[in-house]
């Protein structure tokens, strides 16, 4: 398989348990995809991110940031 045989969402999840690999192991904490629609990601902090006051911070800086490396026209939205 290349990598035209995988949606924008599974490429976009593959990139976000990447991202977890370190979080949680750095930090105790993960990110979860809740649900993609369209062009959004929603996601919720799970672990010690959950109610860490730095949570926007990875939100924005790691997730977001990392996906608009790759894709973008994603967005990135927490839910609870």
């Amino acid at each position: 398989m290349n990598d035209q045989d995988y949606t924008v969402e599974e490429k976009v999840r593959a990139l976000i348990e990447q991202l977890n690999a370190y979080i949680e192991q750095y930090h105790g904490g993960w990110v979860e995809v809740d649900r993609v629609e369209g062009h959004t990601v929603y996601v919720k902090l799970c672990g010690a991110c959950e109610d860490c006051p730095l949570s926007p911070a990875t939100l924005q800086g790691w997730v977001a940031g990392t996906l608009r490396q790759f894709f973008p026209e994603i967005l990135v939205t927490r839910v609870e």
